[in-house]
């Protein structure tokens, strides 16, 4: 085991990337990023208990992707795994459900992926999400309006999918395979602005001439951002029956217990009740409604009205209310969605 490898080894042992049983599925597009997720994953396997195969899908959007599956297949006979492979129709699927190429092919690959982990019995999915990748999704996020969850969006874990090399730079991943003597492929379209990923990623390195440890920051506020996020989670949890609840009927309520409320302590109650419900989280949103409603759920009340939304006393329960959507039929319900 060199260096990195023990590196790597050592960032998975310490994040508690909590493996389960150890099948993985490895997702190769024959990058330098999965390529070197592969060889790593490979060497590692013994020490974390892994058994692989691997995924390899060809979404019919450029003229090399046919060398790609044919360069994937040979990784598959050199390191001796088994290969899933799949053609998919993305411009079809954009088409149809009206959605961006990236989006559409980011949809139909992880149906798929979940599809072919499930048949092999794999808890996880292995992606080459990189430090980099990381640091692009957070200012996607940010000018977007993406709020805190901006700062947490691509942890080591999350559901399915599994990206032991978000602490490492795509540079040490390339000297790795060249150390190691394995080719990987170039993915010309990365370096276009055809994506607003794209995009990001060729104003970032201006960024990084000015702070050279931009990346390593960002991943450290996202530990301390996610540290913070799951207390406050813990928190609000706890509060759910003595101080909150959520109806979730046809038309889902939050019920909230009359006396005072700090507007923060309230927005948090209402971020996480708008996510059982469905209901879009925007932050703008949030603020006002809780800034509107915590002032009148410390005393007894009438009913109170804030756009579309409606703050009630409850008749069969006097030291609570219940803050609603108003019912203005079905078009007005769908556009809080």
């Amino acid at each position: 085991m060199n260096r990195f490898e023990a590196t790597l080894l050592s960032q998975i042992r310490h994040r508690n990337d909590a493996l389960g049983n150890g099948r993985v599925v490895v997702a190769c597009s024959g990058g330098g990023d999965s390529t070197a997720l592969l060889a790593l994953l490979v060497s590692l396997r013994g020490s974390l208990g892994l058994e692989l195969s691997m995924a390899h899908a060809d979404h019919q959007l450029r003229a090399e992707a046919r060398e790609d599956s044919q360069f994937v297949r040979e990784l598959a006979r050199y390191f001796d795994l088994d290969l899933a492979e799949a053609r998919l129709d993305v411009v079809a699927h954009a088409a149809k459900e009206r959605l961006g190429v990236e989006t559409a092919a980011r949809d139909l690959r992880w149906t798929w992926l979940r599809r072919e982990a499930d048949s092999c019995g794999a808890d996880l999915i292995a992606t080459g999400h990189t430090l980099e990748d990381h640091t692009e999704t957070v200012f996607l996020r940010l000018s977007r309006g993406g709020g805190i969850g901006s700062l947490t969006p691509l942890p080591a874990r999350q559901s399915h999918r599994w990206s032991p090399l978000i602490e490492a730079r795509r540079e040490e991943l390339r000297e790795y395979l060249r150390s190691e003597g394995l080719p990987w492929r170039e993915d010309a379209s990365n370096l276009t602005g055809f994506t607003p990923r794209n995009r990001w990623r060729a104003l970032l390195p201006t960024l990084r001439r000015e702070s050279p440890a931009l990346d390593q920051h960002l991943w450290e506020t996202h530990l301390q951002v996610r540290e913070l996020s799951d207390l406050r989670d813990r928190l609000v949890e706890a509060w759910r029956g003595p101080r909150w609840n959520l109806d979730e009927d046809q038309h889902p309520t939050v019920r909230l217990r009359m006396e005072y409320w700090r507007e923060d302590e309230l927005r948090w109650v209402l971020e996480a009740a708008f996510r059982r419900s469905g209901w879009t989280r925007e932050a703008a949103l949030l603020r006002d409604l809780s800034g509107w409603a915590a002032p009148h759920l410390a005393s007894r009340g009438r009913h109170h009205q804030f756009g579309h939304w409606a703050l009630d006393p409850r008749k069969d329960e006097p030291l609570q209310w219940c803050l609603h959507p108003i019912e203005r039929g079905p078009a007005s319900m769908a556009g809080l969605n």
